[in-house]
């Protein structure tokens, strides 16, 4: 059984103001390149039609996130390394290639996101703007440290809230809106299949789970608790300061994602631009807000989230493959220091870099992108409640009933998803 006390005592819980602050950051930088460009496409192809899936999506996103932070907080190890202790070869092996191809791919996807919005205020070819982007990125993460890059962005990946701005300034009917939020209007065409699992796929991305498993453990690392055993366990008071911080960015995360789709469907939908093949028409969404302006909004948002997103999914591949190969890496360890976890940052950071050079249209690749990672949700979150229901990993900490409800219930719906968007491909 698991003690309600841990060899240091909890931080005090943050106040209202830094909980909220906290909030929104979180919530807009969940919201990468690939999100901005899936849920901008779904609302100017099906305009508001596509409201529905913010509410179905917020219990989804909340209870992934929180699985994921519980098993780093309690466990004490990241998840593939949880994997690694708990399964056979051959189910973690499946699963760090499906998550290391993921990371990578949306990855690419992002650069060519950043690269296709810088694009539209600096007249430089793209692919010499992916090469800069990924080595700025590399740069800092090796000289310096995802906190620098954080501090750097994150409250530049604020201006994603100008969608909620340019939705209402687009006078939109409140009847209207309402009923197309909570009465779902569901197709059954692959077009729309691919973007609902897209729409899964990027807003329950594999790198959250191997990321906010991990960062949980480097946040007890950073407080002297280096060893396995101080890090084991976790009392009720963190498990609920979890469970509010993981809310609070969840909740802010979906508002940006239903106004995205609120303002692509009020603008560019009604406008008969129902295929998104540019940055400039994404940016178009924010003309009721900023007018010619416009474009400057759209790019501060997607370079301020793409450049707090890209450093996850590295890294976050780079977790997965030396816990894979049960070797430990951390972003508190000097670059000299563990060469493994430092170069496979590199080479997912070349990789990327690499498939942007294959002629693919950036705005399409990033709901690609959200498709792909879509396949990966339900076999690893199957795992994660079976690990989160386990006492021999999380003690007396298992799920209650109403996580496992949301957890199993979310599994379901993801499989389905994707089960259905294979079917009608044939």
């Amino acid at each position: 059984m698991e003690s309600d006390t841990q060899a240091e005592a909890p931080p005090p819980p943050p106040g209202l103001l830094k909980l909220v602050g906290a909030g929104i950051v979180t919530g807009a930088a969940d919201d990468d390149p690939s999100a901005i460009g899936t849920y901008a496409s779904a609302g100017a192809r099906y305009g508001l039609g596509f409201l529905w899936i913010a509410p179905v999506l917020l219990p989804m996103m909340y209870v992934v996130t929180y699985l994921s932070a519980k098993v780093g907080q309690v466990y004490g190890k990241g998840l593939f390394a949880c994997i690694r202790d708990q399964f056979p070869r051959w189910v973690l092996v499946p699963m760090v290639v499906l998550a290391f191809a993921g990371n990578i791919i949306e990855a690419a996807a992002d650069l060519g996101g950043i690269a296709s919005a810088l694009n539209l205020l600096v007249p430089v070819p793209i692919p010499a703007i992916v090469v800069a982007a990924a080595a700025l990125i590399y740069g800092v993460q090796y000289f310096g440290s995802y906190t620098l890059i954080r501090a750097m962005f994150r409250w530049l990946a604020l201006v994603l809230f100008a969608y909620v701005a340019a939705a209402v300034m687009a006078r939109p009917d409140p009847i209207e809106v309402l009923r197309a939020t909570f009465l779902p209007r569901i197709h059954f065409d692959t077009e729309f299949l691919a973007l609902v699992v897209a729409c899964i796929g990027t807003s329950l991305s594999a790198y959250i789970y191997t990321w906010q498993s991990n960062q949980e453990v480097e946040e007890q690392i950073a407080i002297g608790r280096r060893q396995l055993w101080q890090r084991k366990g976790a009392s009720r008071r963190e498990m609920k300061r979890t469970s509010r911080d993981v809310l609070t960015g969840m909740i802010f995360s979906n508002l940006i994602l239903y106004f995205i789709i609120l303002a692509t469907g009020l603008t560019l939908h009604p406008a008969g631009q129902h295929q998104i093949e540019t940055a400039a028409q994404a940016a178009a969404a924010l003309e009721p807000l900023a007018g010619d302006a416009a474009k400057y909004l759209f790019a501060a948002g997607v370079i301020g989230v793409g450049f707090l997103a890209v450093p996850v999914m590295t890294t976050g591949a780079a977790y997965d493959i030396v816990q894979g190969l049960g070797r430990q890496g951390s972003l508190h360890d000097d670059p000299s220091d563990n060469r493994l976890f430092y170069g496979v940052i590199a080479l997912v950071t070349v990789l990327a870099m690499g498939l942007n050079f294959l002629g693919f249209n950036p705005m399409r690749a990033l709901v690609w992108s959200g498709i792909v990672q879509g396949f990966s949700v339900p076999p690893l979150l199957f795992l994660m409640m079976l690990l989160t229901n386990s006492r021999r990993v999380v003690g007396a900490r298992t799920n209650s009933r109403w996580t496992n409800f949301l957890g199993w219930a979310t599994t379901a719906i993801t499989f389905l998803c994707t089960a259905t968007l294979v079917i009608s491909w044939f």
